[in-house]
């Protein structure tokens, strides 16, 4: 895979693990548990949107912050932007169902299609894809694992 040279990357500590911050010039592209195949900056303050997710994320794990207003750049499919959009309006602390997800968009048959583009949400913990439980209350997969899941949710009292 070739390498993206107009996006940049920072590895951020966290209380999850590492954190890997993706910006293009102007907006957030993604944050991943892996290092993504984009250009590392060697300093955060290279890049002011990376800098700003890495504040905005720093507040948050330490439970200051429950909303991010940060300027994101969703790239997948239509119906995906659907569901990371119907995501953003989960609140912190709270949880739904894929099938919650399912009828906000308006295709209530799109439960097993709402988990899949939750599994591909490029922007983690922002976009609150674990927020996304089974219609029975157990925990569902997440793409980051279930450890990853279990602390997000505890740190937000769900």
């Amino acid at each position: 895979m070739k390498q993206n040279i107009s996006h940049q990357q920072w590895k951020m500590k966290s209380e999850v693990g590492d954190l890997y911050l993706v910006a293009s010039a102007t907006g957030l592209k993604g944050v991943y548990n892996r290092k993504q195949d984009v250009a590392m900056v060697k300093a955060v303050e290279e890049n002011k949107i990376l800098k700003t997710t890495e504040k905005q994320l720093t507040e948050y794990f330490a439970g200051k912050r429950k909303i991010f207003d940060l300027k994101l750049e969703l790239d997948g499919t239509e119906f995906q932007k659907k569901v990371w959009n119907a995501l953003l309006q989960i609140p912190y602390g709270k949880t739904c169902s894929y099938k919650d997800i399912a009828e906000k968009i308006k295709n209530k048959k799109a439960v097993r299609a709402v988990g899949g583009a939750n599994g591909k949400n490029p922007i983690c913990v922002i976009v609150p894809c674990h927020r996304v439980i089974s219609a029975d209350g157990t925990l569902g997969g997440y793409s980051s694992g279930i450890p990853m899941k279990i602390k997000l949710l505890k740190l937000e009292s769900a």
